[in-house]
């Protein structure tokens, strides 16, 4: 797999010794350039503190690793939990779905403070007394959400966006990659104080990617998030078509150049997908969006639809996190479930 540059600046800063060399091709003394502007980290103490870097454009500096961190989305909850930290996670919020047992196992993962199913308010954020914030969209950081991120900085709350969600242009990945996704889980491990975790974890999840085989003859697919008068569907740049492409599925949205996008039922009739990949949420489960399917006149006439040519992901698993392989694995091995229908 090719190696993308990853739009944004991280400067650790301080004194000699090198951050363990897994940072993606490892650390050098000096800032070294990746491309597009974006610069890969620089040596630090051994503590790695105190740690300064520019998050989505905002510059964030760390001097201690966080003790008592809210995380919101599930995205940056699992990372933590995979991580090791979860005992630090005073509270969670935003959850796409239950947390994997493999991870309900680590530390932490059976007493999370789930503390709202949505966006908490800015004043319930902040009587956890968190003094870090971890985001999993930039969105999260509201007047009408957990706060500002500029406000909060300024009381002592350290806050950081997963990276992989950023917006601004030269921060918005174009196109999002497995190498963005290892490149968070490297410098989360660098902010929460677990560099030799990210490390393994980032070398774990190369080695089970490397060793995926996508499938043979690469069938085109629809990614069906949600929508039934107009279905949001997965685009070209962000993780349905990382993780489609992954697992040998061509894309029919492949040339639409966002992460997500909504389209008219007409277009997807024209494609006429050989599978769709359903992304499962309690909110708006997979069971419903086949009964769409097949209940519609429109969409009974799919081929994928008349072949039962499913495959199913939960939520969480589909957004920039440390589940994105096991997603693609999975497409493969539901692919080869479906034998020769």
């Amino acid at each position: 797999m090719s190696r993308q540059p990853i739009s944004r600046r991280v400067a650790l800063v301080a004194a000699s010794a090198v951050l363990p060399a897994l940072l993606l091709g490892g650390c050098a003394s000096n800032v070294a350039e990746t491309g597009s502007g974006s610069a890969a980290p620089t040596a630090t103490a051994a503590s790695g503190y105190p740690l300064t870097l520019d998050n989505c454009g905002t510059s964030v500096t760390v001097d201690a690793a966080p003790t008592r961190i809210l995380t919101v989305k599930s995205s940056t909850t699992e990372l933590l939990l995979a991580l090791g930290v979860g005992e630090k996670i005073v509270g969670s919020a935003f959850l796409d779905g239950a947390v994997p047992d493999s991870l309900a196992s680590q530390p932490g993962g059976a007493t999370l403070n789930v503390v709202s199913d949505f966006l908490p308010s800015q004043e319930a954020a902040l009587a956890l007394t968190p003094d870090f914030i971890y985001g999993g969209w930039e969105s999260n950081f509201s007047a009408d959400g957990v706060g500002e991120r500029d406000q909060l900085t300024s009381m002592g709350v350290g806050n950081y966006v997963s990276p992989s969600a950023c917006k601004e242009e030269g921060y918005a990945p174009d196109p999002l990659t497995f190498d963005t996704v290892f490149a968070e889980i490297t410098e989360a491990g660098a902010i929460f104080g677990a560099p030799e975790a990210a490390a393994k974890l980032v070398a774990s999840q190369q080695a089970e990617l490397d060793a995926l085989v996508p499938t043979a003859d690469a069938p085109t697919a629809l990614w069906y998030s949600s929508g039934t008068d107009t279905p949001y569907v997965g685009a070209g740049i962000g993780s349905p078509e990382m993780i489609m492409s992954a697992a040998g599925l061509t894309n029919i949205f492949a040339d639409v150049h966002d992460s997500w996008t909504s389209v008219g039922w007409e277009s997807i009739v024209a494609a006429d997908p050989s599978v769709i990949v359903l992304v499962d949420a309690t909110w708006n489960t997979a069971a419903s969006k086949i009964a769409t399917l097949e209940a519609s006149p429109v969409t009974q006439g799919l081929s994928a639809v008349k072949g039962k040519r499913y495959i199913v992901l939960p939520f969480a698993a589909t957004e920039a996190g440390t589940r994105n392989v096991e997603a693609a694995t999975s497409i493969v091995d539901q692919l080869a479930g479906f034998g020769g229908k």
